[in-house]
């Protein structure tokens, strides 16, 4: 292992990172406000990335979506439409970011490592050295009725497919000297077999950052092994905190030093001048995200029976939610089904809560409330006591929702000295200051001018 401390107490000092995700089919999203955009037109990503690279972010993540949502044979026509190609957008805001790190989400069940490797190397090339690979699993055939093995995975297999997928990309990366001559490569394993010669020279990072979401034991357990950042969520400080710990004292088993790998998590902001004023736009948004139809389609979804003709203003079904003949292409499955309607009855009657008010209650909170002073304070809070290493922002609104926060909140964690005041590498990897791979030197490159971007418009 490295001469870097392995996982302990953190020092006095400890900076934040910061990413933004660009808003999508979810019920974060308002879609139905004036200020609401495009969510395929390039204007709105390059407002959103130059924004991003305005506040001094490390990265910019897409998501990616494989499939129309749909259910029981309809397609849900309530979210955005349409869902670019994350990495043909990226490859065009390389163009017009200088800093920005640029994450793409892509499956490692639907794709191949040449083509996707390839696609990542060509776009850290692009970039001069800002890529990054946000590795995302499918288990539902739904989605591979897209493509051409059709079917869907084994939810034992997903992960183990992933880590060898993640082990070939890398395989190829490498297969370059370091004088920019092709070698030939070969892999044979459980799932892939193939053997060639790489058509992109070695990427300016090494290997582009792996991106992971990590919940269950088994996802921790890959992070550990595999990834250089790792997305999470949590309800509670003390639940961050428990992750934190427990992902990081994971890494050591395989070689591996605390700051090798960044846990960043997903937080949503509302502010306002004053606390209350905070609370009331927070209330006003939540209504917007869950409209009358979208509360019952939530419902829909997990009962899997239609319940078009519920009114969303009144009770819950009483019924227990149906079981799906077709369980491989659910995502939840009956036994979980049930023990969450359950939740949701006992939580409605508890509190008097109507179908769209329970939706509200349980999928629209924002993760942080109050003045900029007060969510400036937090954050700083949650990185100094090791709830996280950093946070991605998921704004609201396209294209124009992180705006209030670079202009409010990053000169007051500047303020703190918990946030940079410019950019001191050129590559994502010397943002999130990982070390590079075997062979392409330290966690940050050897050009030395610095980038200074205000919070001002």
């Amino acid at each position: 292992m490295s001469g870097r401390k392995p996982y302990g107490p953190r020092q006095p000092g400890k900076r934040c990172h910061l990413a933004a995700y660009f808003p999508g089919a979810d019920t974060t999203t308002v879609w139905t406000g004036p200020d609401a955009k495009s969510p395929i037109e390039f204007s709105s990503f390059e407002h959103l990335a130059r924004t991003a690279e305005r506040g001094l972010f490390d990265f910019f993540l897409l998501a990616e979506g494989l499939r129309s949502r749909e259910h029981q044979g309809r397609i849900d026509d309530l979210d955005g439409a349409g869902r670019p190609e994350p990495l043909t957008v990226l490859n065009a805001l390389a163009a017009v970011t200088g800093r920005l790190g640029l994450a793409a989400t892509a499956d490692a069940t639907f794709n191949e490592p040449f083509e996707l490797a390839r696609r990542l190397a060509t776009l850290d090339h692009l970039s001069d050295g800002r890529a990054a690979w946000h590795v995302v699993t499918s288990s539902d055939d739904l989605t591979g009725g897209n493509f051409r093995r059709g079917g869907y995975l084994d939810r034992a297999d997903r992960y183990p497919r992933a880590a060898e997928f993640v082990a070939t990309a890398r395989k190829l990366w490498d297969s370059w000297t370091p004088d920019e001559a092709p070698r030939p490569f070969a892999h044979q394993g459980r799932y892939f077999d193939i053997a060639g010669e790489f058509t992109v020279p070695r990427p300016p990072q090494g290997h582009p950052v792996v991106i992971q979401a990590a919940g269950s034991g088994e996802g921790r357990e890959f992070a550990a092994a595999t990834a250089d950042v790792v997305l999470a969520r949590h309800g509670t400080p003390e639940a961050g905190r428990a992750f934190y710990a427990d992902v990081k004292r994971r890494l050591a088993k395989y070689g591996r030093a605390a700051d090798d790998l960044k846990i960043l998590s997903g937080v949503t902001v509302v502010l306002g001048d004053t606390a209350a004023e905070a609370q009331e736009r927070a209330a006003t948004i939540r209504r917007q995200q869950v409209s009358p139809q979208r509360a019952v389609l939530t419902l829909e979804r997990l009962w899997g029976v239609d319940l078009s003709a519920y009114d969303p203003d009144g009770p819950l079904p009483e019924f227990d939610p149906v079981a799906d003949p077709r369980p491989a292409r659910g995502r939840v499955r009956h036994g979980e089904a049930v023990a969450t309607a359950g939740k949701l009855r006992a939580l409605s009657k508890e509190k008097g809560l109507s179908i769209r008010q329970t939706v509200i209650e349980t999928s629209a909170r924002q993760s942080l409330v109050g003045t900029p002073e007060a969510v400036a304070a937090e954050l700083a809070r949650s990185v100094r006591e090791d709830a996280a290493d950093g946070f991605v922002l998921v704004p609201q609104l396209t294209p124009g929702g992180l705006d209030e926060f670079v202009d409010r909140v990053v000169p007051l964690l500047q303020e703190r000295g918990v946030f940079r005041t410019e950019y001191e590498g050129h590559t994502l990897r010397s943002h999130l200051g990982l070390p590079g791979p075997v062979g392409t030197g330290g966690p940050h490159d050897d050009r030395t001018d610095h980038m200074t971007t205000g919070p001002t418009p």
